[in-house]
């Protein structure tokens, strides 16, 4: 057990003291570009509130065993799993666990809808995705994407919270002086019900994957869409943006970031991606697909042609969210043809 070392590399795993009784665990995510999922576990009166679970993988689970055995406790002792949002390297491992221990698990109310959609059996995986592609005028990766073997979800792995979180939920944790009030704050974009905790007393957030300290997170990437979800994420940087300042416990990446530091960064990013859109429309590009083709991905700046099938979904979906705040803002245009959007100025 060691003081977090942002210098260090954050994958790596251990157990590392974040801040007073508060202490960060790495577990992997195998075949995941972002390596690992920090969970967080916070001092509780008789036990532990774990923020984020990891991913039901036996390897994450050994090491998350593992963590605890060193804070002297084991998974019975596991209070609740306050999780941030229903992907599944944040949820899934709480809610194994908890009907193994009986551990709590609360969500935001708002991932509702995208639990409901994982329990629609009769929903294939690509069906959001596939149409969403087509109306970016990305017909041939919405093929690619149908065509993808799916492995239907096991839903022992996604089960309904015990509670449901509402915007501006306090939890308290701990008891006495030693009591810790984490505020749960609504910031959808990166999923619609996604919740940071804030502890405004001790200065700190747990973030979630809605601020990253070196990435910009996806989009919308969630089973039951938004119309509009760039606009759901930069309303909701904007509001971290009026709370107090705190320290960045981000769920992927390293400590040392500042909140707000980091949340002007992503508005600027943003910026960026927007003027690079409206310049690609100005320049004759129609969808959102040759859009993107024009825009360069990742910190790598590569072409949209040498990304993968995954990440190449990803940008163009991306690009459809950046054209629609143009569109919402009143610069774009759109209409249908043929099934897909055409932007064109306002």
């Amino acid at each position: 057990m060691t003081d977090d070392d942002p210098a260090g590399d954050w994958t790596a795993p251990g157990v590392f003291r974040s801040a007073p009784d508060v202490y960060r665990i790495p577990l992997p995510l195998p075949q995941d570009g972002l390596r690992a999922v920090n969970v967080y576990a916070v001092a509780d009166s008789d036990g532990w509130t774990l923020i984020d679970s990891g991913w039901a993988l036996d390897e994450a689970r050994d090491l998350l065993e593992a963590a605890l055995k060193a804070l002297g406790s084991g998974f019975g002792d596991v209070r609740r799993f306050l999780v941030t949002h229903a992907h599944r390297d944040h949820y899934t491992l709480a809610s194994v666990l908890r009907r193994e221990y009986g551990t709590r698990v609360l969500l935001g109310r708002g991932e509702e809808p995208n639990l409901d959609a994982m329990h629609a059996l009769q929903r294939t995986a690509s069906d959001s995705d596939v149409s969403r592609l087509n109306r970016a005028g990305a017909r041939e990766l919405a093929e690619k994407i149908a065509a993808h073997p799916w492995t239907p979800p096991e839903l022992d792995q996604w089960g309904y919270p015990d509670e449901w979180l509402d915007d501006r939920a306090v939890i308290e944790v701990g008891e006495g002086e030693g009591i810790r009030r984490l505020e749960a704050i609504e910031t959808p974009g990166h999923t619609r019900g996604h919740l940071v905790f804030a502890d405004d007393t001790s200065d700190l957030m747990f973030a979630g994957d809605h601020v990253l300290p070196r990435i910009t997170p996806s989009i919308g990437l969630q089973p039951s869409p938004v119309r509009n979800p760039l606009g759901d994420f930069l309303t909701s940087l904007q509001l971290l943006r009026t709370r107090p300042d705190a320290r960045l416990l981000p769920a992927h990446g390293p400590l040392g970031r500042r909140v707000h530091e980091r949340v002007d960064e992503l508005l600027e990013h943003h910026v960026v991606r927007l003027d690079a859109s409206l310049a690609a429309v100005d320049a004759g590009c129609g969808t959102a697909f040759e859009v993107a083709g024009r825009l360069r991905w990742t910190r790598r700046e590569h072409k949209l042609a040498d990304l993968d099938m995954f990440n190449s979904m990803l940008a163009v979906l991306e690009t459809s969210a950046h054209l629609d705040v143009l569109v919402e803002r009143g610069v774009l245009a759109v209409s249908d043809e043929g099934g897909a959007a055409i932007y064109r100025r306002a």
